[in-house]
């Protein structure tokens, strides 16, 4: 379990990077009002673009826990 544990933390800290590097690039007043924005939007309720980014996020998580035999 902490081997699993571990690698949840890395791909959280992966995406917080990646996430981090892209805003500091993109930061603008249009941009942290669309960001506030679908950050209050439900999940159900956002777009498919935003819906299958958030898919590939999940898939990445996915397939932690298959290599971690939690998940086939």
């Amino acid at each position: 379990m902490k081997a699993l544990r571990e690698a949840l933390a890395e791909i959280e800290h992966d995406r917080w990077a990646r996430w981090e590097k892209y805003r500091a690039r993109a930061l603008s007043l249009d941009n942290l009002q669309m960001w506030n924005r679908k950050a209050e939007t439900p999940y159900a309720e956002l777009g498919e673009a935003e819906k299958e980014s958030d898919r590939k996020e999940a898939d990445r998580t996915l397939e932690i826990l298959r290599t971690h035999g939690i998940i086939k």
